[in-house]
């Protein structure tokens, strides 16, 4: 990574950090950071919409024991979008009333952290502060995002934070010409839960199993033979959740995990 002013803890061994959202004057440096974390580069509309708060939400890390002229700088970021619920990709993934159009999801767009100020759990603060942010709206049933597949320090970060990985989206991003899968995170919030619960899985496999014992026992009963009866199996298409997908060339997760 470059060589950057923001990125020099030489000055600040003990950071202060304290979140805000993220401002206009805060554009150069957000496209800096941008430009040096991920591998694909982002639109200038896009940063422009996150300072400006339009359809975007936001919330900046900076480092208060820097020099002044450094101590509001960002250091780290998350970005997020509100989405109905109705509307969104996971619509099926999850249990809420559809019959309420008002129903919303906090989609996080991008996570970043500067190499430098990794492992002093920044990017866990600003994962929280979407948590606290999607669960002070009522009608708010999920906050949920995209991992490329090889981010292993992301997914695990995530895994930490009680996000459930429930899917796994074959050629997701199509990134410098090249495929990558990507895993599908969802944090439930506000009663939000999956369309089948823990509970319900548990359930409905011990039912499977005790329904294939009978009909097994029934079957050596009544021919009487040797062999066991040919398995039989079955599928409640009710918790099958479909592989559907929208893939993307130009978004791509937050590589940071604190670690990265």
């Amino acid at each position: 990574m470059p060589c950057y002013s923001m990125m020099n803890l030489s000055a600040s061994r003990h950071p202060t950090i304290s979140y805000r959202p993220i401002q206009p004057a805060d554009l150069e440096v957000l496209v800096k950071i941008h430009g040096d974390l991920f591998p694909i580069r982002y639109e200038i509309e896009f940063f422009h919409n996150v300072v400006h708060g339009r359809d975007i939400v936001s919330w900046g890390a900076v480092d208060r024991n820097r020099p002044n002229g450094e101590s509001d700088e960002l250091i780290g970021f998350v970005t997020a979008r509100i989405v109905m619920a109705k509307e969104s990709e996971i619509e099926d993934m999850l249990r809420f009333d559809k019959s309420r159009s008002d129903q919303t999801l906090v989609y996080i767009l991008t996570l970043g952290v500067v190499e430098s100020y990794r492992n002093f759990g920044i990017a866990t603060s600003l994962i929280r502060e979407v948590i606290k942010y999607a669960s002070n709206m009522p009608n708010c049933r999920a906050v949920y995002l995209h991992v490329i597949s090889y981010n292993n320090s992301a997914i695990h970060l995530y895994q930490k934070m009680s996000f459930l990985c429930i899917r796994r989206l074959h050629a997701f991003y199509f990134i410098n010409g090249q495929h990558y899968d990507a895993y599908l995170f969802i944090y439930y919030v506000n009663g939000g839960r999956s369309p089948c619960s823990p509970l319900e899985l548990v359930t409905l496999l011990v039912t499977y199993m005790r329904r294939g014992l009978k009909l097994v026992s029934a079957r050596v009963w009544k021919k009487g033979e040797k062999n066991g009866p040919k398995r039989v199996k079955y599928r409640d298409k009710s918790c099958l959740l479909p592989m559907t997908q929208g893939k993307r060339s130009i978004t791509i997760e937050g590589a940071d995990s604190d670690h990265v």
